[in-house]
Formats: C-alpha cells, structure tokens, sequence
C-alpha cells in the first residue's frame, strides 16, 4: 500500500469515527429529551394522582362526618378510630404510607348506621332482640353502600367485618380467627379502645390503662392476639396524644 492509499484511507477512517461520534452525540441528545419528557410526564402524573387522593381523601371525610353528625356523643369517634388503628397497623408491621385503604376503612365503618332507624340508634334502654338485629345489620348496609365504589373496594371489607370476633361470634358473618381481613382485626382493637376512653351517656371514660387490660382480656376471645401483642407495643401516651390530635383538628 502506497504512502498516498495510507493516508486515505487513515482520512476515510477519521471521517467515519467522526460521523458516528456526531450520530451518537444526537442520538445522546434525543435521549436525554426522552428523559426529560418522562420526567415531566411522572411529575405530572404524580401531582393528579396526588391531588385525586386529596379529593377522595375529602369525600370520605365528608362522609365520614355525616354518619357522626346524627351523635352527638361519639362525635370524632371515627377519626379517632382511624388514629388508632393506623398506629396500630404501624406497630404489626402493615405498610399504611401508600395505601389509603385502611384510613377509608376505619373512617367509614359505620356509613350503614345511615340504614338504621334513629329511635333504634339511640334508643337509652335494652335493645331487643329484633332490635339488635336491625342494628346488627349497619355492617351489611354499609358495605353494600360502597360494593360499588372502585376506590373504597378494600375498606368495604372493614365496613362489612369490622364486628367479627377472633372467636366466630361475631357478626355479620360469624369469621373466626384469620378467616377476618386483617385490617378489620387491628379495627376491631381501636373500635373498644375509643369506646372505652370515650364518655357515653350510661358510663364515664376509663384511662387508657384501664382500657389497655380490658382488651389484653379480650385477647384470644374478641381480639386477634398478635394484633393485641402489636397494640401493647403503643404507649399509652403516645395514644393519648393521638386522641389529643383529633380533638384539636
């Protein structure tokens, strides 16, 4: 090979390193635009489905405080309810930071009481039998009300099984033992916690410890005994503060 060829074809070489140095600094380039695009894509995405969580999040409440606006004396019952039992979720280990089914849950446990008569809900003496059973049905009534609702199609689970006892004498369906969604077990603890330090208008409130060896009792019985083991892990001032929280909101 002549000097002359050489040196061509060292020039052909450079060309082309040259060419593919360009081709792949653009299609760098055409990367990077993509990249950015999904980021601002993902940012975007992320704001609605932030802002769509907020939304819900509102209407449940709303919901939520017109159930409680018919009573007077358990007025915050749910969102105390929904303190607790996210804390004790917490403490058994249940990941509550990207899921708001639970909160839905807890806070709309009661929506089937809307079904019940008020002179049944609020009657001061002894139900009877029949009686007992209308309002035995608020957890039917109430997961019917949101059976159809996409977003609340976990936290139905709760509104239907939050009176089932470890046991299976409970109701609506008579579960027993693990046979009840989790979550409605860790409601089950924070519903008697709330009712216990809550005053009602045939007993005065009980402090949290009194609260606290009521539902150890109720372990293996009423209660799931790890949610029970998970609940004994929570302070009692640390509750308290949680109960604190919600009368100041």
């Amino acid at each position: 090979m002549s000097r002359a060829t050489s040196t061509e074809t060292i020039a052909e070489l450079r060309a082309r390193l040259e060419e593919a140095e360009r081709e792949a600094a653009a299609h760098q380039r055409q990367l990077e635009r993509y990249a950015a695009d999904l980021r601002e894509s993902y940012r975007r995405e992320r704001a609605r489905a932030q802002q769509l969580r907020r939304s819900y999040k509102a209407t449940v409440r709303a919901l939520s405080n017109a159930v409680e606006a018919r009573d007077a004396y358990t007025g915050k019952h749910a969102e105390r309810v929904a303190a607790y039992g996210l804390a004790i979720a917490r403490a058994a280990g249940m990941n509550v930071a990207d899921d708001p089914q639970l909160e839905f849950g807890f806070l709309l446990h009661d929506i089937g009481k809307v079904g019940v008569p008020d002179e049944i809900l609020f009657k001061p003496a002894e139900l009877s039998s029949d009686e007992f059973e209308r309002i035995a049905r608020h957890a039917v009534i109430g997961a019917e009300i949101l059976r159809h609702v996409d977003f609340l199609d976990e936290a139905m689970l709760i509104v239907r099984h939050h009176h089932e006892r470890w046991d299976g004498t409970g109701y609506p369906d008579g579960l027993r033992g693990e046979q009840i969604p989790l979550a409605a077990r860790v409601f089950a603890i924070a519903d008697t916690l709330d009712a216990l330090t809550t005053d009602r208008p045939y007993r005065r409130a009980v402090d949290f410890g009194e609260a606290r060896a009521v539902i150890r009792d109720g372990s293996g019985t009423q209660f799931d005994p790890a949610m029970v083991e998970a609940y004994d892990t929570i302070w009692d001032d640390a509750l308290a503060r949680l109960s604190a929280g919600v009368r100041s909101s």
